[in-house]
């Protein structure tokens, strides 16, 4: 525990220099501020030595940013301004920046790293090629990760599913925005790996989570930190 206050404790310090790094570029972020990307992923059937042989042909290190997706954010325009400060601080000739290849939730930040000039790539289930799963018109290269679970620990064990340990792996940092349970994971794998990252608290869609609770006939939550926000 006392590693996961440290853990935060730095991320708020990072935010503090970002703040100060960022702000006079950023005085609105509107919520459809970008225009849509051209064309269609290149999509590969991978593994985690797929995408560092990629990484390592491309020259670049690999940021990850990891959140709510399918989940939503209450408030989605803080959540772009707080990845655009990260953004602002970091260089497009040598990151490429990574998410979870669809554009729900967390992958809206894929939109505003190509506005910035960013390479993009997405690291995700091979569920979301099975069941189709719409991926984002702002991401170059899509890795599908041969799981049967969308990532985060296997259950009842330590280890990682392929997909979150493919992430973890290959990312030379992580930035955290709120986050359910494979967010969570991840950032406490990473961290434990002397990876560098970051974390910003930040609420789930309160609707979203309230009508997900109704048809699954359990209480009315109250708590929408998510998964990463209770542990951090």
């Amino acid at each position: 525990m006392l590693q996961l206050k440290h853990a935060v404790s730095i991320s708020r310090l990072g935010h503090s220099v970002l703040l100060l790094l960022g702000l006079a570029s950023i005085t609105s972020i509107p919520g459809a501020a970008y225009a849509a990307c051209p064309g269609t992923p290149t999509t590969h059937n991978a593994t985690t030595q797929t995408v560092a042989r990629f990484i390592n042909k491309s020259g670049l290190k690999l940021l990850t940013f990891a959140g709510y997706s399918a989940a939503g954010y209450e408030d989605p325009q803080t959540m772009l301004k707080q990845a655009s400060l990260r953004l602002n601080a970091t260089s497009p000739s040598q990151t490429l920046v990574n998410i979870g290849a669809t554009a729900e939730g967390i992958g809206a930040v894929y939109e505003l790293a190509k506005s910035r000039g960013f390479q993009t790539i997405g690291i995700v289930s091979s569920l979301a090629r099975d069941q189709a799963v719409p991926l984002s018109s702002c991401v170059d290269h899509v890795f599908f990760i041969n799981d049967s679970s969308w990532g985060g620990r296997v259950a009842n064990t330590n280890q990682l599913s392929a997909t979150s340990q493919a992430i973890v792996d290959n990312s030379s940092a992580i930035f955290g925005i709120g986050g359910g349970e494979i967010a969570r994971d991840e950032i406490l794998a990473a961290r434990r790996l002397g990876k560098q990252v970051s974390w910003i608290p930040a609420d789930l869609n309160h609707q979203i989570a309230i009508e997900k609770a109704r048809k699954q006939g359990k209480a009315k939550p109250t708590d929408f930190r998510g998964a990463a926000g209770q542990a951090f």
